[in-house]
């Protein structure tokens, strides 16, 4: 499978919030050779505010991360993805069903917190359908099949 546009990894969205991490490819920055890294941006939207950090570098190993990250979200537990000080913090934790009109929802409360360059943090409540860590581990499979880490 070839693209020649971003690819989500991450997509936690409702109609108010959302959290996205969009890969847009391999950086070539060192040259026209893949150095190892995935660009990324990650953007958080609410109705109160929106941020975007661009030009953030995904490493192999952040997907791995971000698959075991995915299995102990299964399991109802809080997460912290990125934490190594290399790029912003993506803090998720499990809120229980929340009432909507259409009946409960899985809500997360989804942190993204930059401390490595602007300082800055933002919080939403996401509320999501049953599912949505499925749709999360396609979206992890799809990443890794367009644009697939191979050593040098």
């Amino acid at each position: 499978m070839t693209t020649n546009g971003p690819v989500d990894l991450v997509r936690l969205a409702d109609d108010e919030n959302a959290v996205v991490v969009r890969v847009t490819g391999p950086t070539t920055v060192n040259g026209p050779f893949w150095d190892g890294c995935f660009e990324a941006d990650i953007t958080v939207t609410s109705g109160f505010a929106n941020g975007r950090l661009a030009e953030v570098c995904l490493l192999p190993e952040d997907l791995d991360d971000w698959e075991a990250a995915l299995d102990r979200l299964s399991a109802g537990q809080e997460v912290e993805w990125m934490d190594d000080g290399r790029n912003p913090e993506i803090r998720i934790a499990p809120q229980g069903p929340y009432g909507t009109p259409h009946g409960p929802l899985d809500a997360i409360e989804v942190t993204v917190r930059d401390a490595a360059a602007s300082l800055t943090s933002a919080t939403v409540l996401v509320r999501l359908p049953d599912g949505w860590i499925d749709a999360q581990r396609r979206q992890l499979a799809r990443v890794r099949t367009v644009w697939p880490w191979e050593p040098r």
